[in-house]
């Protein structure tokens, strides 16, 4: 994490870039036990605590500005304990899987540009003055 207002949004970009690489983990080893009897699929929840952190505020500006990032985090957790796809159950689908894994692959990217062209920004702001 940078320590500067002029980085504020290149933090917040980094702990969802965290999240998902954090995701990315948790459906690589739901793919990893899709045969593993009695195995139940993990996610992480992270969005919605983004946009609970952002919400009600004027300016989108101020808001990142006071976000406390210490408390934004992701967490991971056993999903839909009592569903079982198979009788061993186990409840991963890999076709789900796969298409998470390929839509969270995406995001990850995305944040990446994200970050890259916030730096962009600030060099070519950097420049000017």
């Amino acid at each position: 994490m940078v320590l500067s207002n002029a980085y504020n949004y290149i933090n917040v970009l980094n702990k969802a870039a965290d999240a998902s690489w954090t995701r990315n983990s948790a459906l690589s080893n739901n793919i990893a036990n899709v045969d593993t009897p009695n195995f139940k699929r993990t996610d992480v929840q992270f969005e919605s605590y983004l946009r609970d952190a952002l919400a009600g505020t004027d300016t989108l500006d101020q808001t990142v500005a006071d976000l406390e990032l210490d408390q934004l985090n992701a967490t991971t957790y056993v999903d839909q304990v009592n569903l079982r796809y198979r009788i061993d159950g186990n409840n991963v689908d890999i076709d789900t899987e796969n298409a998470e894994l390929a839509k969270n692959q995406i995001r990850y990217y995305t944040l990446m540009d994200s970050m890259t062209q916030e730096f962009s920004r600030l060099k070519t702001a950097i420049r000017t003055t």
